[in-house]
């Protein structure tokens, strides 16, 4: 359950750094998102096989 709920929130929080990305088009925020972003997956991954609390 926590997997889907990452997966959910994953894909909430890309769509809302989306629209930022597509409004200031600047070369450094999208640098920055971007290393946010598969942080964020990373922990997503790492976490998959953690139980569920």
């Amino acid at each position: 359950m926590k997997l889907i709920f990452g997966l959910l929130g994953a894909a909430m929080m890309i769509a809302f750094l989306l629209s930022l990305i597509l409004k200031v088009k600047e070369v450094a925020l999208i640098v920055v998102v971007m290393i946010g972003v598969v942080m964020m997956l990373v922990d997503l991954w790492n976490a998959r096989n953690e139980a569920d609390t």
